[in-house]
């Protein structure tokens, strides 16, 4: 590539960023308006010049606005940023942030647990995903959480993840008989919705629907895969508890 300044001609040469193969051609560009090529040495497609790592103000600022709802597409027209670079910068937030279990308030001896279940898809609504949480009524945080089919094996997966200094807590739940064949029959008791037991779960419910579109009823969003569903919803759970933390 030639670039022409008065009297001076400048050559740059560029190479396959994967192989280093010169054998290149154009290949139009990308969402951002960057020039990709393709290597007929390794097949590969990738930008030509990538554009340098966000800072990380910057970044912050684009998980936040992805937290809010908006999607990857939508970030790649507002900040310039691939989706994949994005989607890379989810895959490793896991890693940044403390487990379920240190963001939690110690149990008391009266702290009571609601129960319940949020439906979702991944990809397709064929492959339902249900969310099981436990919330303390008391500190309203979620102290144990997991996702899986709406099954007698998932909800006991609930149970196993629980913190031991809260399987000693009485527990309200719906009818869905599962709850009934984990939980110790002393400790849990099913109830309706009109007795109020379960008011603060079902409104973290709407809380999650709210900040995570995946998670409403009838929207375009959805997970493609279970790690990315996974993670996504993770991370809100985390930091939704975090926010707590210092409420004493």
């Amino acid at each position: 590539m030639k670039y022409v300044y008065g009297m001076i001609e400048k050559t740059i040469t560029y190479t396959c960023r994967k192989c280093g193969s010169l054998d290149i051609v154009k290949n139009g560009t990308n969402q951002c308006g960057s020039p990709q090529y393709h290597c007929h040495s390794c097949g590969a497609y990738q930008t030509l010049q990538p554009k340098k790592a966000s800072a990380t103000r910057t970044k912050e600022l684009i998980l936040k606005t992805y937290q809010e709802r908006a999607s990857l597409r939508g970030l790649e027209r507002i900040f310039c940023v691939t989706r994949q670079t994005v989607s890379r910068w989810i895959r490793t937030i896991l890693r940044t942030l403390p487990r379920l279990l240190d963001t939690l308030h110690s149990a008391q001896a009266d702290d009571v647990l609601e129960l319940d279940e949020v439906w979702s898809f991944v990809l397709k609504k064929g492959q339902k995903r249900w969310l099981w949480i436990a919330l303390c009524r008391r500190t309203r945080q979620v102290v144990a959480f997991t996702i899986g089919h709406r099954s007698e094996k998932t909800c006991r997966r609930l149970w196993n993840k629980l913190p031991a200094a809260y399987k000693q807590c009485q527990a309200y739940s719906d009818f869905w008989e599962a709850y009934q064949k984990v939980w110790p029959a002393g400790q849990h008791q099913a109830v309706g919705k009109e007795t109020g037991e379960t008011a603060h779960v079902e409104r973290w419910n709407n809380t999650l629907r709210q900040r995570l579109a995946r998670y409403v009823r009838k929207t375009l969003s959805f997970s493609k895969s279970d790690i990315y569903h996974w993670i996504v919803t993770a991370w809100f759970i985390i930091e939704y508890n975090l926010s707590l933390s210092l409420i004493t």
